[in-house]
């Protein structure tokens, strides 16, 4: 199966209403906001369109509703990366592809990190092989992407507000199609 570019905005738009995981926004209202975030931390056009698509994985996987309350790690990081990696280039898909290492890196790095996770999220860096062991967290801030994937996971943490008011998909348009490879 391919997904273009059209089929991939058509997903959003059809499955974004289901709820995201544990937490009480759904999953596009958690896309939104991780851009709007990104956007308004002045962030590249790379790292905005990387906040928006970084849980479409979630979208698309084989698994159903809410894998980690089964005890199930989906490994959402990686199931829609043979899709989009054919549509945007690695400023795009690293990020996403790091962006659950981030957080299992912030918790070895900052002492208070992980009690501003959310209990959903808590439980799934447990599914996700817990906190990195120094060795694991050297080799991952070494990657080129790494600092873009801290700050995708910083806003993905925060990206989790009812009534939070951001942009809509078609405002963000734009923006992924500037990313797309020629």
């Amino acid at each position: 199966m391919k997904l273009g570019f059209e089929q991939i905005i058509e997903i959003l738009k059809t499955r974004g209403h289901e709820q995201y995981g544990q937490e009480n926004v759904s999953q596009l209202e958690h896309a939104l906001q991780s851009a709007t975030l990104a956007q308004s931390n002045d962030a590249s056009s790379e790292l905005i369109t990387a906040c928006l698509l970084h849980d479409f994985g979630h979208l698309i996987h084989q698994w159903g509703e809410d894998a980690a309350i089964r005890g199930i790690d989906d490994r959402h990081e990686y199931c829609a990366l043979p899709f989009l990696s054919l549509l945007f280039s690695s400023a795009v898909t690293e990020p996403i592809r790091l962006h659950v290492a981030a957080k299992r890196y912030l918790c070895i790095t900052n002492s208070e990190y992980w009690q501003t996770l959310s209990p959903a999220s808590q439980h799934s860096l447990n599914l996700q092989g817990g906190i990195f062991s120094p060795d694991e967290a050297t080799t991952f801030i070494n990657h080129p992407y790494a600092k873009d994937a801290i700050k995708l996971r910083i806003w993905d943490d925060q990206a989790k507000q009812v009534n939070y008011s951001t942009p809509s998909l078609e405002d963000f348009i734009p923006t992924l199609q500037a990313c797309l490879k020629s």
